[in-house]
């Protein structure tokens, strides 16, 4: 049946409703029992007020069994049309699958030993004008999936458990950094200057101020702001936007944990991670061992470090002192990026992770001594000041998190923002944050930083081969024309 003739007949039942004084979309909502506790607490006789949407309705004659669910699980109704008075039974005869319904009767048990509700009284709660895809178990279509992504958790249970995960993670996460002392704050979404991170922003405008705005590409800076005015161990979990490409570990907006903490540096930051992971796993998993993507990942093994420095040396000849252009060079000449003509610093260093990440271990191995012209925010080591005191986290090939010992001199933080300005790319190109530096020379305490991507956290706990099965409304490029995607 076409998608239009099922609206007309369901507009029908619709009009039959109001006809007969009946509301399709009352107000008010029964006082129900939630149908995972009706089948927990389960007695034979006892009078039970349940409500969900009806999944099925299978019709023998004048009686017929619903199967219909909340959120907490499923039941069976069993409905008679002489049982049924006569609201009940106009409800009952213009029933459709997905239609919302609250049902009042009696509890027993079918020969099969089902659970059912022998109903007397059918309340509609919603009338569902659409129907729900053909196959509601088994909803395949990727792109409906993500366009309509609440006909995905209706039709596919297994998608609903990530994201119940996913809340769990988060959960456990703050948790974790509550129970040590750390103060959940909250810092702008809207920057004058895009900074923090290297990444093209997006572009908004204020009316009021007549100023451009940038949706934040990190909250880094705004965070060490409030180390400066003393709050030494703070932490936000941030929606943050960066203009650039789509792919399978990157969404425009996306989830990121940043944690601060004062008298503590990159090492420090470190154990903080594998704690915190580890919690995490324990916490919605019970275990530190599990299989992402077919390989075997044991969080109990000892983290493993890798230095950065002295793989692109064996690797690509690329030394700590090395302009990006001659960066650049060397890679070409042992055939990697050979469609590229000029990168920014940042550009050659993404290029290089990208290489690189294929070859790490599938257990946690932190990637360490990173040159310091490509971390602009991290110290230098006291011992070789063109590396930096920084790692990069990584798990089964998906990068996890990012972290420093935070630069805290503000004459050096000035003079690296400009040769960054210099060096960017053009869509890269960011104003220098002159109140950062003016909060650096009010003094900062030496300090940690770290970041974890939420969303690539969650790949990694729950198995998932792409970011956009772990954000519930990922970015997709619009439909041509100005209706949505038809399921039938």
């Amino acid at each position: 049946m076409e998608i239009n003739e099922i609206l007309q007949q369901r507009l029908g039942k619709l009009e039959a409703l109001k006809q007969g004084k009946l509301q399709a979309y009352p107000s008010g909502v029964p006082k129900r029992t939630e149908i995972s506790r009706v089948l927990k607490d389960f007695q034979e006789g006892r009078r039970v007020t349940v409500c969900g949407r009806v999944m099925a309705k299978r019709v023998h004659g004048k009686a017929a069994f619903l199967d219909f669910k909340d959120e907490t699980g499923k039941i069976q109704a069993y409905v008679k049309e002489d049982s049924l008075d006569r609201d009940s039974l106009a409800v009952f005869q213009g029933l459709d699958i997905a239609d919302f319904i609250c049902v009042e009767g009696e509890l027993f048990k079918t020969r099969t030993n089902e659970p059912t509700v022998k109903t007397d009284k059918i309340l509609i709660l919603a009338k569902a004008l659409r129907p729900l895809p053909e196959k509601w178990h088994g909803l395949k279509d990727v792109d409906i999936r993500f366009r309509q992504r609440y006909l995905d958790l209706i039709s596919n249970e297994e998608v609903k458990k990530v994201f119940v995960m996913r809340s769990k993670i988060v959960k456990a996460i703050r948790n974790f950094l509550d129970e040590k002392g750390y103060l959940e704050v909250e810092t702008p979404m809207m920057h004058n200057i895009a900074g923090g991170a290297a990444g093209r922003p997006f572009k908004s405008h204020h009316n009021e101020y007549s100023i451009d705005l940038f949706l934040r590409i990190a909250p880094e800076l705004y965070l060490k702001r409030l180390l400066v005015g003393g709050l030494d161990k703070v932490y936000e979990i941030n929606r943050s936007f960066r203009n650039e490409g789509v792919s399978t570990r990157h969404n425009p907006e996306f989830t990121m944990l940043e944690v601060y903490c004062a008298y503590a540096d990159y090492k420090d930051m470190m154990n903080l991670a594998q704690e915190m992971i580890t919690f995490a796993a324990k916490e919605v998993l019970g275990r530190t061992d599990f299989s992402y993507q077919g390989k075997k990942v044991d969080l109990s093994t000892p983290w493993q470090e890798r230095s950065f420095a002295d793989t692109v040396r064996e690797k690509f000849a690329i030394e700590p002192g090395d302009d990006p252009a001659l960066m650049l060079n060397k890679l070409h000449s042992k055939g990697f990026a050979k469609e590229a003509n000029r990168l920014s610093r940042s550009q050659v260093a993404k290029v290089i992770e990208d290489i690189l990440e294929q070859e790490l271990s599938v257990n946690p191995t932190f990637v360490t001594d990173y040159f310091t012209n490509l971390c602009p925010l991290a110290k230098a080591k006291k011992d070789n000041p063109l590396i930096s005191e920084r790692f990069e986290l990584y798990i089964a090939g998906l990068e996890i998190g990012n972290a420093y010992s935070e630069l805290n001199d503000p004459v050096e933080q000035k003079r690296r923002f400009q040769e960054e300005i210099k060096d960017a790319a053009a869509d890269e190109k960011k104003g220098l944050d002159e109140d950062y530096v003016i909060a650096l020379e009010h003094g900062m305490p030496p300090a940690g930083g770290l970041g974890i991507g939420i969303d690539r956290l969650v790949m990694l706990l729950t198995d998932q081969p792409s970011i956009r099965e772990v954000i519930l409304f990922p970015l997709l490029r619009p439909l041509s024309g100005t209706d949505p995607v038809e399921v039938v």
